[in-house]
């Protein structure tokens, strides 16, 4: 988890302007109240030139956070893909991580933002990764954090918010503090709901499993990638609720999402997985292939740069 690397520019509220003067008051409700949602999108570099993976998707994701928090954001879909586009072109880079961010800005003090105004921006970054230099090839050992999976019905987990990752710090800061490299919270009824930042995957006697959505958790686009690969591959893929044994006891663990792309899990609470399974392994390299502009038949989950 590296520091952020500058780069020149950053877009806000329709216009680039220089990194050091994206600033924002100390004033703005966001950074009272969490009144703010944001999305992780990457860009990666290819045989053809770079490519962003899923980006209309990812903002439209953007906007349905946006709207159950009643946030109007005041660029379309249409307007946020190609604002992204020109902050990755301006700043001249051919691989990168993307952070689009919406949030209630100065103007109001107290919970309720309607009177605040909602600022945009978009931030771009060189960034590798997200989980350890050696972990998409080794795995990476994590931990069940005592701290439960906000409730569904009070910070919902089909809202990417910045209110919402409170909950997933305090569970890595537990887990990292431990010695483990992550975290996996349980929901509050005891099933297994995702990473601090990831969903989870397990494989059984070569069947699929990843807890639904129902479980309170994000509806992750690189877990949608995933299913939808692992269903081309001729796999089984159940969308069913885990608990805590049923990780101890998979042939393979692993962790989707765009910052940690496709990591593997190498150990359980100290129950050992081992290395990088089969079917993990046959995963991530469809994935990266689809990112990368090596698979004809994801074509449409790219947007060139």
């Amino acid at each position: 988890m590296a520091a952020i690397a500058e780069v020149d520019q950053i877009w806000k509220n329709g216009a680039l302007i220089p990194w050091a003067e994206a600033t924002t008051h100390v004033l703005t409700h966001a950074l009272h109240y969490g009144t703010a949602v944001f999305e992780g999108i990457r860009c990666y570099k290819n045989d053809r030139g770079s490519a962003v993976f899923r980006l209309r998707e990812h903002m439209e994701r953007f906007h349905r956070s946006a709207k159950i928090i009643m946030m109007d954001i005041p660029y379309s879909v249409d307007e946020l893909v190609e604002a992204s586009l020109q902050t990755i072109r301006v700043n001249k880079l051919e691989e990168c991580y993307i952070r689009p961010l919406a949030y209630r800005g100065y103007g109001a003090v107290g919970v309720n933002p309607s009177a605040a105004p909602v600022d945009v921006v978009i931030a771009v970054w060189p960034w590798g990764d997200y989980l350890g230099d050696t972990a998409l090839k080794e795995g990476i050992s994590v931990q069940i954090s005592s701290w439960r999976q906000r409730s569904a019905n009070s910070t919902p987990g089909a809202v990417k918010s910045s209110a919402g990752y409170l909950n997933s710090g305090l569970a890595n800061i537990e887990a990292v503090g431990n010695g483990f490299g992550e975290a996996i919270l349980l929901n509050e009824g005891g099933l297994v709901a995702e990473g601090s930042g990831e969903n989870i995957f397990t494989v059984r006697d070569g069947l699929i499993s990843t807890p639904p959505l129902s479980d309170g958790i994000l509806e992750g686009l690189t877990r949608d990638s995933v299913i939808t690969i692992a269903r081309d591959l001729g796999y089984t893929v159940l969308e069913r609720s885990l608990v805590r044994t049923d990780l101890y006891i998979a042939d393979e663990v692993f962790f989707t999402g765009t910052a940690a792309e496709l990591t593997p899990i190498s150990s359980v609470d100290r129950r050992s997985i081992g290395l990088p399974g089969p079917v993990t392994l046959a995963l991530q390299a469809k994935l990266f292939d689809a990112a990368k502009g090596r698979s004809a038949e994801y074509g449409n989950w790219l947007t060139w740069v």
